[in-house]
């Protein structure tokens, strides 16, 4: 998988590491806990350099997070929560997620969009209650450019201090990198085992 992802961006440039970054926001099956460090390790190998790395991050994430705040805004609340009941346990996601998601909004604002953005897990759900309860587009940008800029920058950057041991760790990269998509794949059928739905929500309709 590493290999596969270094080969990838080696070969796309800084327009890879944005089209994997927009690809994971929206369905993702190689998460920036793997995308970013990578691209952080070729850092450390002068092939990229740490700025270009971290803007190319953070706009794959801002692009890929606008389908879904706009997904919120143009279904609103309740349609969202029917999608929730009937398809929620494949997304990992209930009723009283979003219900939860709009109560932390109302209460404080803006700033949810940043410190989630800085929470695997939620960081790209979050977009989809930011649509929801309305919130400036304009706000929600700024928001969630200067989070998803942090995280692609401490990821690259944990990746470069990787880098400059790469004749210890390069052989192990690869094994590496499929125990955490094969442990991430594990959390999310748990999470899958355990989701608990609205009674009833077999016979949700949109």
């Amino acid at each position: 998988m590493a290999s596969w992802v270094m080969g990838f961006i080696s070969s796309a440039g800084y327009g890879g590491i944005l089209l994997l970054m927009f690809i994971e926001n929206v369905f993702p099956p190689i998460p920036s806990e793997l995308i970013m460090p990578l691209a952080g390790f070729m850092v450390a190998q002068d092939k990229l350099t740490f700025i270009g790395t971290t803007l190319a991050g953070m706009a794959g994430s801002v692009l890929g997070a606008l389908p879904l705040y706009y997904a919120g805004k143009k279904l609103g609340e309740e349609r969202v929560k029917r999608l929730a009941d009937r398809y929620g346990r494949w997304l990992t996601l209930s009723r009283q997620d979003i219900e939860r998601a709009s109560r932390w909004f109302h209460r404080h604002g803006g700033a949810a969009v940043f410190v989630c953005r800085l929470i695997p897990g939620v960081r790209s759900f979050i977009s989809v209650p930011a649509g929801i309860v309305g919130m400036n587009f304009l706000q929600f940008l700024a928001y969630t450019s200067i989070g998803t800029a942090l995280w692609a920058a401490l990821l690259a950057y944990l990746g470069y201090l990787l880098g400059s041991n790469f004749a210890q760790v390069g052989e192990y990269l690869d094994p590496v990198s499929w125990i955490v998509l094969g442990a991430i794949g594990v959390l999310y059928i748990v999470r899958v085992v355990r989701h608990k739905g609205t009674q009833g929500a077999h016979n949700a309709r949109l």
